[in-house]
């Protein structure tokens, strides 16, 4: 089963932190956002590997935006 993490803010990606392929933990980073000067870590939220990166960095996402695709182990 698939899980897609989405943006829960307006924010910049300041830097991606974990690639398609990579097994991550349900408290791993995936990337960094900066809003307002504060750099807010997105968390894997569910353990899996990740099957996509839907975000690059320097870009903008709104809330609701999705970051990256895990499919659940």
């Amino acid at each position: 089963m698939s899980h897609t993490v989405v943006a829960e803010l307006v924010a910049n990606v300041q830097k991606i932190t974990a690639k398609a392929g990579d097994i991550v933990g349900p408290e791993d980073t995936l990337v960094i956002l900066e809003s307002m000067k504060m750099e807010i870590p997105v968390l894997a939220e569910v353990a899996g590997t990740i099957t996509e990166m839907k975000v690059a960095e320097g870009e903008v996402v709104r809330d609701g935006d999705p970051i990256a695709v895990i499919e659940e182990n």
